[in-house]
């Protein structure tokens, strides 16, 4: 055989062999690059099925189950678009739609359910991490022009005075706590904070809990006036309550 017809072939076929590595390096890497896509979204349907799953918890609002379940549906029609031949991911998107719109057509009343004061500082930390949670994912849906401006606004507006509540009922209760306790002095310093985080908030519910923290503040002030006046000895060594888990250090609600 001819030595030039040999060559000849010998490189067709490392060329041959050489591209099919060339398609199946693209083809895996391809797939890989797939499945760590549906992944992300998979991860974005968990977490946002555990923040629908916490609608006992917290008032939810009719606007804010649609964006977390818009969100859902989002995740699950980009999964389906990434593998169309998944008959599962198909069945699971027009679940989702029809979850959405019984929604829209079956929700009753302003809110899922009414408001509960948290009964600890811990339960009032977890609902405080929860409403963090919600915040940030309607902020983000609404970065991604999923949730229209006007309803975000007002989603927004109506989570941060559920977190004020969150805190301001905890402080009431905790001052209410100390004073049964005979700590008057722990009482103020619980109710100054809630009236230094109540100072910028004009909402209904913050003027009327400014009012409420500071009648009580007011009375606890004249009945220690009263005690020194009569020579009674004063609450001393006060344990400072650490409140920076709910409050914050001056940082903005």
């Amino acid at each position: 055989m001819n030595i030039g017809l040999i060559i000849a072939l010998v490189a067709i076929l490392l060329v041959l062999i050489l591209g099919y590595n060339i398609m199946l390096q693209f083809k895996v890497k391809a797939e890989s690059a797939r499945k760590q896509e549906s992944s992300r979204f998979l991860q974005v349907i968990d977490a946002t099925e555990d923040l629908i799953g916490h609608a006992h918890h917290l008032p939810y609002s009719k606007e804010l189950l649609m964006c977390l379940n818009m969100r859902i549906l989002d995740a699950v029609q980009n999964m389906y678009e990434l593998d169309p031949k998944n008959k599962q991911l198909e069945q699971r998107v027009e679940h989702v739609k029809g979850q959405i719109k019984q929604l829209n057509e079956t929700f009753k009343g302003n809110e899922t359910t009414p408001f509960k004061t948290p009964s600890s500082d811990k339960q009032a930390i977890v609902m405080l991490k929860l409403v963090k949670r919600l915040r940030d994912t309607i902020r983000s849906e609404h970065n991604k022009g999923r949730f229209e401006t006007q309803q975000y606004v007002a989603e927004n507006a109506r989570l941060e005075t559920i977190q004020i509540r969150i805190n301001i009922e905890n402080v009431m209760k905790r001052a209410n706590d100390a004073i049964v306790r005979g700590q008057p002095g722990t009482a103020v310093q619980l109710l100054k904070k809630g009236l230094d985080a109540l100072a910028t908030k004009n909402d209904q519910y913050s003027t009327q809990a400014r009012e409420k923290l500071q009648a009580m503040y007011d009375d606890l002030e004249n009945q220690k006036q009263s005690k020194q006046a009569e020579g009674m000895p004063q609450e001393s060594n006060q344990h400072k309550d650490d409140m920076d888990a709910l409050f914050g250090e001056k940082k903005k609600w």
